[in-house]
């Protein structure tokens, strides 16, 4: 893990996470049975203790767990309010396994922004996390600057595909079901883990980018995802190599609010497709955040202006390089839509309701285009691609960003950085 600066979490969700262990490794094994909606787990965990433990816990949602093991040695626990507590018998520091053995009808978190996690489609399931749902299908450590790598064996009916992140290493058919085999190599945050099942479609798009979709919209959905590589294309100059080994991007047979990223991962609804592009710019977004999201992963929710800020800039750079307008046309456009709206945000901390206000992404944006015009597109672009490379598939924070930012120019920014992040009041565009 990468961690630029000593770092305090604020903690928006002080009752998810444990910070006595880290956790290296999740393999995570699955039987899922699509209409009664009933999920079989063994979840085994590779973890290392920082200090002496008496205790721990996990983070699991409203499932049944018949059994648990430290280190292949029974232990009592108890499962209430979303956490599992583990009483391990004078756990020393260093590595330990946690085998955790569960079932249930799997239902999404509750949250201020409705149910997140495992959700069942019309004919199938999506696992969108984003920020506290990972509970809600795996016991795990739920804090964002804790990753791991995953192995996620899914069985279900064979009528069925499976996606989840990382590279497929094996599919195995027996009787009526077939197992999918997944394994996530680089470090991924618990709430970017994502399985997806459904009655799909696949088409190559380029080398390593996937295309899954029901077989009833493939005109369309090829239509709509036509200019994936050249986007890829462009984002690699600008932001540095893709950082993981493929990309696939699901568009399930159901309508969703917004699209959704996991690691390595987008998820569009049908209702995102028309076959005239006219949500392509939300194909940059969810793209973008493979790099600022997913390989660079917030230390703390409260940054979190550090993956939508930059998705949402990296549309205007889509758009600036596909023929659309420019950044500064897009700039000047949402700063006049933000300077009616109340001035009682604060980028860097917009507490927890906040996460997802449209304040954090367009301000987010703009914050980053002043950037760019203070100091120029080049050393602008060879910062971010600096950024990236530092901190590939590690934790971020604001400070690590600007303290980089002001080494890799002799302007001034404290002002620049004092009055977009943190002032209330939107300043001028530079």
């Amino acid at each position: 893990m990468v961690l630029s600066t000593p770092f305090t979490p604020k903690l928006y969700f002080p009752m998810h996470g444990d910070d006595s262990y880290r956790v290296e490794h999740y393999d995570l094994t699955l039987d899922y049975r699509v209409g009664p909606n009933r999920l079989g787990g063994v979840a085994r965990i590779s973890a290392v203790a920082l200090r002496q433990l008496t205790r721990l816990s996990l983070d699991l949602g409203a499932l049944r767990v018949s059994g648990v093991l430290v280190d292949g040695a029974r232990v009592r626990f108890t499962h209430r309010g979303g956490k599992l507590h583990l009483s391990p018998v004078g756990l020393r520091p260093g590595p330990f396994i946690v085998e955790v053995r569960y079932a249930g009808s799997p239902q999404p978190v509750t949250s201020h922004w409705g149910g997140l996690g495992w959700e069942q489609l019309t004919d199938g399931v999506i696992v969108a996390s984003q920020p506290i749902g990972a509970p809600s299908w795996f016991p795990c450590n739920d804090r964002p600057d804790d990753k791991a790598t995953y192995r996620i064996s899914v069985t279900t009916a064979s009528a069925y595909q499976v996606i989840a992140n990382g590279e497929l290493v094996a599919r195995r058919r027996a009787a009526s079901t077939t197992t999918w085999v997944y394994e996530q190599i680089e470090p991924m945050a618990s709430y970017l883990a994502s399985v997806q099942i459904g009655r799909y479609q696949r088409a190559e798009l380029g080398p390593g980018v996937e295309l899954v979709f029901p077989a009833g919209h493939a005109s369309r959905v090829r239509h709509d995802f036509e200019r994936q590589g050249r986007m890829m294309e462009v984002f690699r100059e600008r932001f540095g190599p893709y950082p993981f080994g493929s990309y696939t991007v699901v568009v399930v047979d159901d309508e969703l609010e917004i699209p959704v990223e996991a690691q390595g991962m987008s998820i569009f609804g049908v209702n995102h497709v028309d076959g005239r592009r006219g949500e392509e710019r939300l194909v940059a977004h969810e793209l973008a955040h493979q790099w600022f999201g997913n390989s660079l992963t917030v230390a703390d929710w409260r940054d979190i202006w550090l993956h939508e800020g930059f998705a949402s800039y990296s549309e205007w750079i889509w758009s600036e390089n596909s023929g659309g307008l420019s950044s500064d046309d897009h700039a000047r456009h949402w700063h006049r839509l933000l300077s009616d709206l109340p001035q009682d945000f604060v980028l860097a901390d917009p507490g927890p309701h906040r996460l997802f206000d449209d304040r954090v992404y367009r301000r987010g944006a703009l914050t980053l285009h002043a950037l760019r015009r203070t100091i120029g597109d080049d050393p602008f672009f060879a910062l971010l691609r600096e950024w990236t490379a530092g901190h590939r598939h590690g934790s971020v924070t604001t400070e690590a960003f600007t303290a980089l930012a002001t080494r890799r120019t002799v302007r001034p920014l404290d002002k620049l950085f004092a009055g977009w992040l943190h002032d209330r009041r939107l300043p001028p565009l530079p």
